[in-house]
């Protein structure tokens, strides 16, 4: 009897096969992110009554220092220092509802997922905040230009221009730096309500109290400058900023915006978001 032999195929190692590798997903560009906050921060209801406000409350106050004011009030500077005013109170709401929307709309959530890296999204909520500015800045001049024009012919005076352009690089940083202070409300409180109660609380309490301690203490009326920000956005509005005058707009601006910014970023980016 023979005996079989049987022999055996090697086994070869199947390797499987190597699919072709997706490229991974560019980085969402910042100006599409400042395009994205900017519509976002309009396209409500709200948003655009808001943004609508900025140039009614223009006209409107033109028309009340018309109205009210003597006439050798009539100047330029007297429009746009008094049409700035209700903009310093409009454009911070409208920072503060962009800032606290993701939160209070809970649209936290999407915005978040697609662009994981918050500091640029708040930079982008920052930049868009900034491009509304600088109309407001235009409006302010053209409509108090009207009004100043408009003023002299009804009461028969002659037309005073005492303001020239280079007073708008002055009146751009007042409203930028009202805006700011909307802008750290809504990072420090992230919830509408609050935000705006804390900015009018900034705007319309603290101000007053320090003026007032102005007033009676001699010691601190040399420290006011340095530490009061409304002081120094009601000096911004004259222009013509001297080196110690930076240096305390420098000093106001890091106490009362760049300090409780870096605060509130600290708690943002480590907040979750439901």
């Amino acid at each position: 009897m023979n005996a079989q032999t049987t022999t055996e195929a090697p086994i070869t190692e199947l390797t499987p096969p190597t699919l072709p590798s997706s490229p991974a997903p560019a980085r969402i560009p910042l100006r599409r992110i400042v395009a994205v906050e900017l519509r976002k921060s309009f396209d409500t209801r709200a948003g655009r009554w808001l943004l609508a406000s900025v140039g009614l409350t223009a006209v409107l106050t033109s028309g009340a220092v018309i109205a009210f004011a003597p006439d050798d009030d009539f100047t330029y500077s007297t429009f746009t220092t008094t049409i700035v005013f209700p903009m310093s109170v409009i454009l911070p709401i409208i920072a503060a509802l962009a800032v606290t929307a993701e939160w209070s709309q809970r649209s936290g959530l999407t915005t978040f997922t697609v662009v994981p890296d918050r500091g640029r999204i708040m930079l982008g909520k920052a930049i868009a905040l900034v491009a509304v500015a600088l109309p407001a800045a235009v409006v302010a001049f053209v409509v108090g230009a009207g009004g100043n024009v408009l003023a002299s012919s009804i009461s028969g005076t002659d037309t005073v221009w005492d303001q020239s352009l280079g007073a708008g690089p002055y009146v751009l940083l007042s409203l930028a730096l009202s805006l700011a202070m909307g802008f750290v409300c809504g990072t420090l409180i992230r919830n509408s309500a609050g935000a705006i109660v804390a900015f009018f609380v900034f705007s319309f309490v603290i101000p007053p109290l320090l003026g007032l301690l102005a007033l009676t203490q001699d010691w601190f009326r040399d420290l006011q400058p340095w530490v009061d920000l409304d002081f120094q956005l009601a000096a911004l509005l004259k222009g013509s900023f001297d080196a110690e005058q930076w240096s305390q707009l420098a000093a106001t601006s890091g106490l009362w915006l760049v300090l409780p910014l870096v605060v509130g970023m600290w708690t943002l980016v480590r907040s979750e978001v439901k």
